[in-house]
C-alpha cells in the first residue's frame, strides 16, 4: 500500500559507485530500489534521477548501466526519469539542483548505498539548503572485489580516520567543481569611493557580477546564504574566494556584522554580541563588511587613527541611529576625531522605489520632511539615505566628509540604487524574498 504521507517531488538514485563497471548484483541492487520506490508511491513514481559515474575514456551510452537488467522497466517511469553522469558527484548533485530551481521544486527521495551516508551528508550541506527536504532510504550494496570499484574515493572504514577523509574528499570535490566553473553576468566588479585612502585602507562594494550563483535572482556574486534561500554554502564560498581575489583580502579573515536591523555596534576588542549592526576595529588585516540588498552598506574610516568600521542601515537601523552609534564606538574606542572620520554609503534603494506605510514614514519626516515624498500617500516615499546624511552631519560629521548620491560629480557616485541597476545589484525591493546581497567591505593594511 502507498503511504499517503510521501510528498516527495523527486526521486535521486545513487549508483555513482558502481561506476563504469558492472556488478554481477546490480539487477539485485536495482530491485531492491524498485521495491523501496513501489512501497512509496506506487504506479505514480516521481520524475526520477539516476546519478552515475562517467569514465572519462569509455563514454557509455547513457542506458549501458542497466542493459543487463531486463527486469527493470525504466519506462515505467510514467512521470519521468534522466541519467546524470559525471566524474564528480559534485557535479552530477549541482546539475540536478539546477533543475529542480528551475522548476521550483524542493522535496526529495535519496535512495542511497548506506557505506556512502557521511560523504553525502557533505554533499547535502554544501550544495543545498534548509529551503530543501531529503528523505533518505538505504541499501546495501552487494558486490564481488573484482567486480566493484569505489570510484568516488577511499572505501568506507568502521574507524574515524577514513570517516573523515571519506568527508575531506567529498569537500575537495565540491571545491573544485566549483571552481572549474564559469563566472556569470561578465567579469567581477569592486566599486570603490576616493574619500578612502587606498595607501591605508583596502575597501570596495561588491556588485552582483563575476560570481557562479545560477539562480535568476541570485545571479551571480551572491554573498549571503540563509535558510530560507536557496543558494548554498559551497556556491557562496566560491563567490567569496572569488572576490577575495580581485579585492584583496583573504575571505578567512572576513568578518561580517550579524544583522539584526538595530543599533548595536561591535568593538571587535571586546566580547562579540548576538547580533549587531556595526563594527570597528583598529586591527590590521581584517575584513570587515555589511551586507546590502536595497538596506545601506555604511564604511567608515579615520586615517589619523588608522581605525575603520562597517554598518548595515535599513530604515529601522537609520532610525535606530546605527551610523552614529559605529561613529561613536570608533572615538569612544580609539579616540578619533568626529572632524577626521570619513563615511561612504554605498549601494542601496533611492527615494525613487522605497515606499514605507504613512505611519512608519512618519518618524522620517520627523527627521526632515524633505525625506519623504508624497506623505499624505497610504504608501509615501521614503529617502533613507538623506535621512542617515542629517543624523550623521547632527552627530559631528562634517558634510564634506560624507559620500552618497548627493556627491556633484556622478561619475563617482557610489550610491547607486539597488532597485533601478537590476544588471549590476541585488535588490530586495525588485526581486522579492529569494534576493541576492552584496558587501560593503573594509580593512587596514
Amino acid at each position: 500500500m502507498v503511504e499517503e504521507t510521501c510528498k516527495e517531488e523527486v526521486v535521486l538514485i545513487d549508483f555513482f559507485n558502481y561506476g563504469c563497471h558492472k556488478s554481477r548484483s546490480l539487477n539485485k541492487d536495482l530491485q531492491h530500489i524498485w521495491r523501496i520506490i513501489q512501497k512509496r508511491y506506487g504506479t505514480n513514481r516521481p520524475f526520477t534521477y539516476f546519478m552515475c559515474y562517467q569514465d572519462p575514456i569509455y563514454k557509455e551510452n547513457n542506458s549501458d548501466i542497466f542493459s543487463s537488467t531486463p527486469e527493470i522497466d525504466l519506462d515505467s517511469l510514467k512521470n519521468g526519469f534522466k541519467i546524470v553522469k559525471d566524474t564528480n558527484m559534485a557535479a552530477i548533485l549541482y546539475t540536478i539542483k539546477q533543475e529542480i530551481d528551475e522548476l521550483n521544486k524542493s522535496t526529495a527521495l535519496l535512495i542511497m548505498p548506506k557505506q556512502r551516508k557521511l560523504e553525502m551528508d557533505v554533499y547535502l550541506d554544501q550544495l543545498f539548503t534548509a529551503v530543501y527536504t531529503f528523505t533518505l532510504e538505504y541499501f546495501n550494496v552487494h558486490h564481488n572485489n573484482e567486480n566493484f570499484m569505489p570510484l568516488c574515493g577511499t572505501e568506507q572504514q568502521k574507524h574515524d580516520s577514513a570517516d573523515e577523509d571519506s568527508k575531506e574528499l567529498a569537500r575537495k570535490n565540491i571545491k573544485s567543481y566549483l571552481q572549474s566553473l564559469p563566472s556569470l553576468k561578465g567579469e567581477l566588479i569592486i566599486l570603490k569611493s576616493q574619500r578612502i585612502p587606498e595607501d591605508i585602507f583596502l575597501h570596495g562594494f561588491s556588485t552582483r557580477c563575476g560570481g557562479v550563483s545560477s539562480i535568476p535572482t541570485l545571479s551571480s556574486l551572491n554573498l549571503f546564504c540563509g535558510s530560507k534561500r536557496r543558494d548554498p554554502k559551497g556556491v557562496i564560498a566560491e563567490n567569496f574566494s572569488r572576490l577575495g581575489k580581485v579585492a584583496g583580502f583573504d575571505p578567512q579573515t572576513y568578518v561580517p556584522v550579524k544583522v539584526d536591523h538595530a543599533e548595536i555596534v561591535w568593538i571587535m576588542e571586546k566580547p562579540e554580541p548576538p547580533y549587531y549592526d556595526g563594527i570597528v576595529t583598529n586591527q590590521k588585516a581584517v575584513t570587515i563588511a555589511a551586507p546590502g540588498a536595497d538596506c545601506i552598506p555604511i564604511l567608515f574610516c579615520d586615517p589619523v587613527k588608522k581605525a575603520c568600521g562597517a554598518a548595515h542601515s535599513g530604515w529601522k537601523g537609520t532610525l535606530l541611529g546605527v551610523s552614529m552609534a559605529t561613529v561613536n564606538a570608533m572615538i569612544s574606542e580609539y579616540g578619533c576625531d568626529v572632524k577626521d572620520i570619513q563615511v561612504v554609503l554605498g549601494p542601496s534603494v533611492g527615494p525613487c522605489c522605497f515606499t514605507l506605510t504613512q505611519e512608519e514614514s512618519k518618524a522620517f519626516y520627523d527627521i526632515e520632511p524633505q525625506c519623504v515624498r508624497q506623505f499624505e500617500s497610504p504608501k509615501p516615499y521614503v529617502d533613507i539615505r538623506r535621512a542617515t546624511r542629517i543624523l550623521l552631519e547632527r552627530g559631528g560629521i562634517l558634510p564634506q566628509n560624507i559620500q552618497d548620491d548627493t556627491t556633484v560629480d556622478k561619475s563617482q557616485n557610489i550610491t547607486l540604487c539597488t532597485s533601478c541597476h537590476p544588471d549590476k545589484f541585488f535588490s530586495h525591493v525588485r526581486d522579492g524574498n529569494n534576493f541576492g546581497t552584496q558587501i560593503g567591505f573594509i580593512s587596514i593594511k
